[in-house]
């Protein structure tokens, strides 16, 4: 199989300072695909920032107008417009619906869902003017399986998801490729960075529950070097399409389960 710089030169990679956007640019890399990557905080990757062919690009989804201007000015050093763009970036809040502060709730869909879309449709232009280029919208599997006390990850994942199948069929035809990878419980630092407070488990039995559950799962998940096989399997041949990535149970069997259902 040819190496992905063979069709996709340049890559704009959101949330790349850990887990799977970390390795979505790791493996892009090695394929000799120049990567443009984000993190809130430039100082996290400075591990890639020391690889050939890696551009730091600060990056905060909490600011809407610094996040497109920051993605603006990438694009224009990747000569105009990037081969593919990966919106992986995003966070996890786990509080019940009702117990937790509604702006904080607001501001993940914000984040996650409208800022992610307009650093979409800033690429999607781009693409649609040449003809060419993949979209790659990192939803979850959280969008056909909900996760408990999840609810704004579950709105934004299933609003990223519908927003890629709705794009699949506008570019029908176009040579432009969406992807929309939905991902299950992987090894990373999602569930240490989102940490509900003590007094949140110690307050409801099942709340407590749920975490450890959760918490297990996430523990126990496949590590983020198999969404990255994954996702270069689907850009090696691209084609829009919905792509599920986890353990055999997550990704193939549940789903499978559920349209028998």
């Amino acid at each position: 199989m040819p190496a992905l710089s063979s069709l996709h030169r340049t890559a704009f990679v959101t949330g790349a300072s850990g887990g799977l956007g970390r390795a979505f640019a790791e493996m892009l890399l090695a394929e000799g695909v120049k990567v443009w990557g984000t993190a809130r905080d430039p100082r996290r990757l400075a591990g890639l920032a020391a690889k050939p062919g890696f551009t730091v690009v600060p990056l905060d989804l909490a600011s809407a107008e610094t996040a497109l201007a920051a993605f603006v000015q990438a694009q224009q050093e990747a000569g105009g417009a990037f081969d593919l763009v990966i919106n992986n970036a995003g966070y996890g809040v786990f509080a019940p619906f009702h117990r937790e502060d509604f702006q904080v709730w607001q501001g993940q869909i914000e984040a996650m869902l409208t800022v992610t879309l307009r650093l979409a449709h800033a690429a999607f232009g781009t693409m649609q003017a040449r003809g060419r280029g993949v979209l790659v919208n990192v939803s979850s599997l959280a969008a056909e399986f909900p996760l408990p006390y999840m609810s704004a990850y579950n709105v934004a994942k299933a609003g990223l998801s519908a927003f890629s199948e709705s794009l699949m069929v506008e570019t029908a035809g176009t040579g432009v490729t969406v992807i929309d990878f939905r991902p299950g419980d992987y090894r990373t630092g999602f569930n240490q960075a989102m940490q509900p407070p003590a007094e949140l488990q110690a307050s409801s039995a099942r709340t407590a529950r749920v975490w450890r559950v959760l918490d297990a799962n996430l523990r126990g998940g496949p590590s983020p070097e198999l969404a990255a096989r994954d996702l270069r399997r689907a850009l090696a041949r691209p084609r829009s399409r919905v792509v599920r990535s986890g353990s055999f149970f997550q990704a193939r069997l549940a789903p499978l389960l559920a349209r028998f259902a």
